[in-house]
This record gives structure tokens, sequence and C-alpha cells, in this order.
């Protein structure tokens, strides 16, 4: 099933994972069918995105590429598998987070999005968003990060830092794309998923605090 490719371990299921599993079902069935905007007409799938209904970690890119637009899965091929290392380097496997993008159409030849496109398709994220209810999000590259934080900075000026947006802790870091193409970006991107890595500890570390202190 897209965007469910990965089946849930029974034993660690939840009533609040199972909702939200079965939200996010609804969600894509309703958004499969999207002809808001001309990338409808060109697309091969609308890609949804896939992962842990219950995940801490949402990944965010920009749009499908190719190889996302011909299989209806977020971050395959090259770019993918590389992401999956960046993910493992974080201790995370791939199903233990939720992978997506902004746009749920590919545009053609990997151009930009579109501000029609953004304003059309950025409800399906934002709903996604809240029904998964991250602890953490990381935007991959420059365009997702500008998009959702609409601004115009680079990806410098971004970088190494924690970033508020719609109450949602946010870090940002190259695209796996881009590593491919720069591979001298890799040390800053380590950096980066370190840095993201501590505050997520540092999370968790006060929430247990936090529950040891209200027990009677």
């Amino acid at each position: 099933m897209q965007g469910f490719l990965f089946e849930e371990n029974k034993q660690n299921s939840s009533p609040e994972k199972s909702s939200a599993s079965a939200e996010l079902q609804l969600l894509f069935d309703r958004a499969k069918g999207c002809h808001k905007c001309t990338l409808a007409a060109t697309r091969l799938n609308f890609v949804f995105g896939e992962g842990n209904p219950a995940a801490n970690l949402v990944v965010i890119g920009e749009a499908p590429g190719a190889e996302e637009d011909a299989s209806g899965r977020p971050f395959v091929g090259r770019s993918g598998q590389l992401l999956d290392k960046i993910l493992l380097s974080a201790g995370f496997q791939r199903e233990e987070v939720y992978i997506c993008n902004i746009l749920k159409c590919r545009p053609p030849g990997n151009r930009n999005p579109l501000n029609d496109e953004i304003i059309n398709c950025m409800p399906w994220l934002l709903r996604q968003l809240q029904i998964l209810k991250p602890k953490i999000i990381l935007m991959l590259g420059k365009v997702a990060a500008n998009t959702l934080l609409e601004n115009s900075l680079s990806l410098g000026t971004m970088r190494g830092k924690l970033i508020k947006w719609n109450g949602y802790d946010c870090f940002i870091t190259y695209h796996p794309a881009a590593l491919l193409r720069n591979p001298n970006w890799k040390q800053g991107c380590w950096e980066d998923i370190q840095l993201m890595m501590r505050h997520y500890a540092s999370m968790f570390d006060q929430a247990q605090h936090t529950e040891k202190r209200e027990k009677p």
C-alpha cells in the first residue's frame, strides 16, 4: 500500500499508531487523485510519502524526481540510498522515520516548484504533519527550507541551528542529490546530523526526567 510500505511491528503497535496509520490512509485516498495544479497531467505516480506513522523524525524534501515518479516512493535510487546512510549515521533505520516531499508530483525536468504548485500541495503536507506529530523535522536542501520557512536565505545561513517552524523543532542540511554532486559537503552534513541528534537526545532525557518527577 503506497504511503505505508513498512508494515507495523505488532509488538510495537499502539492505539495511537493505529489511529495515525488509518488517518494517513484516509488522507492518501483523498490526495492521490489531486488535480489542483498542472503537475497532475504529467505525473506517473502521486508520491505521498512512506514510513512509520508514529515517527519522531520526519524528513522533508522538495519534490519527487524521475525515479520517485516511476516508483511512487520518496527518495529512491542513489539519492535515496545516500539518505538511508545518513539516517543510519543518526541511529535510524529508514522504516523508523517518515519521509515525504513538499510536492507530491514530479515537476517536469526536476525544476524547482512553482508558487501555485506549492500553494496547492502544501495543505497535504501540513495535514500529514498534523497526523504524524513529529518531535523533529529534517529539511533537505535549500529549496525545501526556503519554501517551508518562506525566506530566501542561503543554506549556509540556515544550517547549524535549531529553527522553530509551525511549532516543530527543525534542522536543515544538504539534499542527498547535492552531496552526490559535491562530496566535500558530506562533512557539513554530518555536523548537521550530529547537532540534530544532540537535540533529539536532550528532548528525551528531559521527558524522562519530567516523568520521574511526576511519579508519586
